[in-house]
């Protein structure tokens, strides 16, 4: 009830003209969807289907609106066609995605993975289908989430969110052991915190969003998905807080051979 109120008064401060932007502390001079609308199918490759009805706005100014405006494709071709995603996701893919790449004679694809490989999969009888296996460019797609993070925050709490973030992908693959079972545990421990949760946004199966309660030290976390198949963690310490002495991922990051133990399961380290 108190976050309706809050996004409700939010919204007339916007309306009147004076709301600020959700990253500076500029007056607003537009209005960002988030995530970028590229990312919801239009009508025409959905057969009349409305996946963009009421879509999240944030204030922002023209400094922080402009800069994201080449990231935007970019997400989206680095969402769509993932492996795990539902079908909006994969007939997104092969039309405006496929739509894009063709129209940057392929420069989107050397933008979105910094090292590829392409593979050829046979269906059926003259039926083959393109995947592509690569090194996404991390740094970019952290960069990207960590700005929806914060656009959330700003669109559910009514405010610009200071402090740092920290970004966790749990849809990528990752060869280093540790960082696997990390992500393991992290998305465990989310289900957790996020069960019975509600989760917010009016096109669900293209994307959705949920926070935690803020534990004993002010920090939370949010989930986001997109595709019903796409995962983002991502970690919210407010200015001012001191993250509490963690003595287990201190042996962690020493190399220390260690155990997590969560709901019976036990993930192993090092």
């Amino acid at each position: 009830m108190l976050c309706g109120i809050i996004r409700m008064l939010a919204l007339r401060v916007m309306n009147t003209g004076s709301a600020r932007c959700y990253m500076c502390d500029k007056p607003a001079t537009s209005h960002e969807h988030v995530p970028p609308k590229c990312i919801f199918p239009e009508r025409k490759d959905f057969r009349g289907e409305d996946h963009r009805s009421q879509l999240i706005t944030v204030p922002s100014c023209d400094t922080h609106n402009s800069k994201k405006s080449k990231d935007d494709e970019f997400l989206m071709v680095s969402l769509a066609g993932i492996i795990g995603n539902n079908s909006i996701g994969y007939r997104h893919k092969f039309t405006k995605v496929n739509r894009a790449i063709r129209n940057t004679c392929g420069r989107l694809l050397d933008a979105v993975f910094l090292k590829r490989k392409h593979y050829v999969v046979k269906l059926e009888d003259n039926a083959f289908l393109e995947m592509i296996w690569g090194t996404p460019d991390y740094q970019r797609l952290e960069h990207c989430f960590d700005r929806i993070a914060r656009e959330l925050f700003c669109h559910h709490f009514g405010g610009r969110f200071q402090g740092q973030s920290r970004v966790l992908m749990g849809y990528l693959d990752n060869s280093d052991k540790n960082s696997a079972t990390f992500t393991k545990f992290i998305k465990h421990r989310a289900e957790i915190d996020l069960k019975g949760k509600e989760r917010f946004g009016y096109n669900p199966r293209v994307f959705f969003y949920q926070f935690t309660d803020h534990d004993q030290h002010g920090l939370f976390l949010l989930k986001m998905c997109f595709y019903e198949g796409a995962d983002v963690f991502v970690s919210f310490i407010p200015a001012g807080t001191v993250v509490p002495f963690n003595l287990g991922m201190k042996l962690i990051e020493g190399g220390i051979k260690s155990f997590i133990t969560l709901e019976g399961t036990s993930y192993e380290f090092n």
